[in-house]
């Protein structure tokens, strides 16, 4: 994303009711956040790779992100990029829930992608701990989905 597009975003979202916006592209992503009237620029929080093509466009806070503690038990993780659900169809009875006992190969949720419902199957067999996804949350590939022992 150009600096001029960033800076003409910028100022959109401050002279605007909007309080947030936030854009995807090719190039990374770029999530501007309107602050408290305190006399301040209006706070950017971006990706990387848009931060370093625009570096002095507004007065930008480093967001600290707390890493959650890495989860005991075996972690079945999604293999693609999609919507999670718990089961086949709105209201029907989830596949698992918490301390249901699974086999290996047993189906465990749904992830859809590209309007195509997978199903993925558990890959170890044991005691469901943690459910770690919302139902109809978007994943990321490899983004932790159950923790099972």
């Amino acid at each position: 994303m150009d600096l001029r597009k960033l800076k003409t975003l910028i100022d959109l979202v401050s002279e605007s009711n909007v309080s947030e916006l936030e854009i995807t592209e090719a190039e990374g992503k770029v999530r501007i956040v309107k602050s408290a009237p305190v006399g301040v620029q209006p706070m950017v929080a971006a990706a990387p790779a848009a931060v370093m093509a625009a570096p002095a466009v507004a007065v930008a806070a480093p967001v600290v992100v707390a890493e959650p503690e890495a989860p005991k038990g075996h972690v079945v993780k999604s293999p693609m990029v999609g919507t999670f659900y718990r089961s086949a169809s709105p209201g029907a009875k989830a596949f698992v829930e918490i301390g249901n006992q699974i086999k290996e190969g047993e189906p465990i949720c749904i992830v859809e992608a590209m309007k195509i419902m997978n199903e993925i199957e558990s890959d170890k067999s044991g005691v469901v701990t943690q459910i770690l996804v919302e139902n109809g949350h978007a994943v990321e590939y490899g983004q932790p989905l159950f923790v099972i022992e």
